[in-house]
């Protein structure tokens, strides 16, 4: 069939929309555990999982008909996602800034990499540590440095009494602690 009759899509855009988009004229920080993660996943994909799939197809297309061979349309398929990553990925590195959130062992204040326990107005208490926009994982406790919690917590000190606009409107939150991992911590 004519690639023009079907409803795959050979852009980049179902990936950039499943990661938050880069702020406009801002760096991709990352912590140094953070960049290698991306990286071997990115070694993984061109050593491991691509000459895979690439040998897959190969053989799936010397077995003739290739519009009803299972292994020839979803190997295809499995190669767009995997080229469609291993691209996302490379332009992730190429503009990342490692900045290694050790450097503040000690510190007071709020910067990247930094674990921060604070308290609204009433009383209640929550810890985050503040990732870059590719390793932060909510579940963990971990938010991307561009989210507003995070923005508005950066450069505050213990003490400090920040505002933080919610949906439900403007509120009050003192930091309580700020930690930084030790020095050659991993």
């Amino acid at each position: 069939m004519n690639k023009a009759f079907t409803k795959e899509s050979d852009g980049d855009d179902e990936e950039e929309l499943a990661l938050p988009a880069m702020p406009q004229g801002t760096k991709n920080y990352v912590t140094p555990q953070g960049y290698a993660r991306l990286r071997a996943e990115l070694m993984s994909l061109l050593d491991d999982e691509r000459p895979k799939i690439v040998e897959v197809v190969s053989w799936a297309a010397k077995n003739g008909d290739r519009s009803e061979n299972g292994d020839y349309l979803y190997g295809k398929k499995r190669l767009r996602e995997i080229d469609r990553r291993i691209r996302f990925l490379t332009k992730r590195l190429d503009i990342a800034e490692v900045v290694d959130p050790s450097l503040h062992h000690g510190h007071d204040q709020v910067f990247f990499g930094a674990t921060v326990t604070y308290a609204n107005q009433k009383g209640d208490e929550r810890t985050i540590t503040i990732k870059g926009i590719d390793e932060s994982d909510s579940t963990q406790g971990e938010v991307s440095w561009i989210a507003p919690i995070a923005r508005a917590l950066l450069k505050a000190r213990v003490g400090d009494e920040v505002m933080l606009q919610t949906p439900g409107g403007v509120e009050r939150i003192e930091v309580v602690e700020v930690n930084y991992p030790a020095p050659g911590a991993a």
